[in-house]
């Protein structure tokens, strides 16, 4: 297990925010897919791109950024180097993201303030990040898996904001190019290896397992680093080679990873199945399920199969590894904040208890049959499936909110 400490961790009134505003992004998000008509789904739609924008900014990267100013320093056991700089993070993401949604629905024109606005709240939290990480003397596999990822995420956003200029007009790039590097830049980049890098610190803790290699974590990093370097490279210079190699080498990283996951899954003392354990063990099928759906992409080129894929991959994926995490992190936030100091001088609560039982079940229930009709709805392009499947994400996520609300305000 990775050695941890709690002694550098910040206040959670600075993590709060990320949180709330995150898990009403994730409702916003499924709200959206009412939108949506199931025979005309496409990645190159305004719409879809400002629905991508709502729930992968406003959702997943809000949520990342809050956990990761909670466990950067918990895990690097420095202090940040300017933890302030958190309380002008999260304003400036939720005002960007804001500003991209409404460019690419309705004024073209936003999405450069947009990107601007995006692009500085990134820069600084990947500032803040390198300069926390330059404290450490030693480097361990899971700070240089951060040090990756947010050198991926600088690139990612610069891709961005160029792709974000030349749609509302002011220049004249490449988009298709752009795009590409930019989502795997982010996606694989930014979002996997941070994924890989601190689940590895997170689930060990959270089912206390132990004694398990990091070989395959190594590995794992190694093969989605070159997969982002080779489909970036091919994007800009038309290497076809380069690009499906990097495809193969990424899903065979998260292949290798979900190995892990499973060891340290497998391993662990306590075979309790709590709202944690079922939310990962949904997560990681869906993304087996996501590299199974996206190699029939690649065999008939039919962008349904890629819309069903990337679907999986974040709401099935990336929504219920973070959702499935945050009913971990902030019942031991709260409780080391309110309760630790009252330890041997009262009655305290278990972590447990702090997770309203019957209302995180309902909003796995409804989250997990969601995106399974919508799934169905994307491949066989049925309208009323996916409203069906979109009803069913529309209560999940708000029993998701009414949890987090709980969670954060809860009292003994």
């Amino acid at each position: 297990m990775v050695k941890i400490s709690q002694d550098f961790a910040p206040p959670f009134k600075l993590i709060a925010p990320f949180f709330l505003i995150g898990s009403l992004f994730y409702f916003f998000a499924s709200v959206y897919l009412f939108s949506f008509d199931a025979a005309n789904l496409s990645f190159v739609n305004p719409d879809m791109m400002a629905f991508v924008h709502l729930f992968l900014l406003g959702f997943v990267m809000m949520v990342i950024f809050g956990a990761m100013a909670q466990l950067v320093p918990v895990v690097l056991e420095v202090g940040h180097f300017g933890v302030e700089l958190f309380y002008a993070i999260w304003p400036l993401l939720l005002t960007g993201t804001l500003l991209m949604v409404f460019g690419f629905l309705y004024f073209p024109a936003l999405l450069p303030y947009g990107g601007v606005t995006v692009l500085i709240s990134m820069l600084i939290f990947v500032g803040e990040i390198f300069l926390t990480i330059f404290k450490v003397k030693k480097l361990t596999l899971v700070m240089s898996s951060l040090l990756i990822s947010n050198t991926f995420l600088f690139f990612g956003i610069i891709f961005g904001l160029l792709m974000a200029l030349s749609y509302a007009g002011t220049v004249s790039l490449d988009i298709a190019s752009l795009l590409k590097a930019h989502v795997y830049a982010v996606l694989g980049g930014y979002i996997a290896i941070t994924v890989m890098g601190l689940s590895i610190v997170l689930v060990p803790m959270f089912t206390l397992s132990h004694s398990f290699s990091l070989k395959p974590l190594k590995i794992s990093l190694i093969m989605m680093s070159m997969a982002v370097v080779s489909v970036v490279i091919s994007s800009f210079f038309k290497i076809d080679i380069l690009a499906y190699t990097g495809y193969a080498l990424a899903a065979v990283s998260m292949i290798v990873y979900f190995y892990l996951i499973y060891i340290i899954y497998s391993t662990r003392p306590r075979k309790e199945n709590d709202i944690y354990a079922v939310s990962l063990m949904f997560s990681y099928i869906s993304m087996l399920v996501s590299i199974v759906i996206v190699v029939f992409y690649f065999l008939t080129q039919k962008e349904e199969f890629l819309l069903a894929s990337m679907w999986l991959f974040f709401f099935g994926f990336f929504a219920f590894l973070i959702t499935g995490h945050i009913y971990k992190i902030i019942p031991f936030l709260v409780w080391f904040e309110k309760f630790s100091p009252l330890v041997g001088k009262q009655k305290v609560p278990m972590l447990a208890d702090m997770v309203p039982y019957k209302s995180s079940q309902a909003q796995f229930v409804f989250c997990a049959v969601g995106v399974v009709l919508i799934t169905i709805a994307i491949l066989t392009k049925g309208d009323a499936l996916l409203h069906a499947g979109a009803s069913f994400l529309f209560i999940g996520t708000l029993a998701f909110i009414r949890n987090v609300f709980y969670m954060i305000n809860f009292k003994a």
